[in-house]
């Protein structure tokens, strides 16, 4: 008797061994599904200059280096080998959206601007559609006042004007900072 007790707890712990291997089998799959459901969150990686069709209109032969830096914003890359050009590079990683990668080149006689080569640059309404997934061509604000809405604003007569420029400087001298 004492054999066969012993056999039926055998085969008791192996079928309890058995389903709970085959539990864990379940609540495995259920917790890869809920895996697959709950995704992480994904961010947009941009790198460099933004640089629009018409920051590349604005450029004109015989411009400072300043003066590009200020339209274009500073170059992503330069080189101590090429210091006649500078090189902008842009690019945006976004989820499950094909990367968008542009570059310009711009080119330096001395001090002065030669002429730039590159991509194809789009508006920034272009851009901006693009990112926010809309369809056909955002209405962008005018950015100049109109002769109306200049209007609405009362003109500054040359007195006031030149009482704003005659105004005391500053006084210059400041106390010593060891002083006691």
């Amino acid at each position: 008797m004492h054999l066969q007790a012993r056999s039926r707890a055998a085969l008791t712990l192996t079928l309890a061994i058995a389903a709970a291997l085959a539990g864990c089998n379940s609540i495995d799959g259920a917790a890869h599904r809920v895996a697959n459901v709950i995704t992480p969150y994904k961010m947009d990686v941009v790198q460099g200059n933004f640089v629009s069709k018409e920051q590349v209109q604005a450029l004109q032969p015989g411009m400072s280096r300043q003066q590009i830096r200020d339209i274009l914003g500073t170059p992503l890359m330069t080189s101590v080998f090429h210091g006649d050009r500078w090189e902008y590079v842009f690019t945006i990683k976004r989820p499950g959206v094909e990367p968008q990668t542009r570059k310009l080149t711009v080119y330096f006689n001395g001090d002065s601007f030669a002429r730039a080569e590159g991509d194809e640059m789009p508006s920034e309404a272009e851009f901006v559609a693009s990112l926010k997934g809309m369809k056909g061509t955002p209405k962008i604000p005018p950015l100049e006042a109109t002769e109306s809405q200049l209007a609405k604003f009362p003109a500054r007569n040359n007195t006031q004007a030149e009482q704003a420029a005659n105004l005391p400087a500053a006084a210059a001298s400041y106390p010593a900072l060891d002083a006691r």
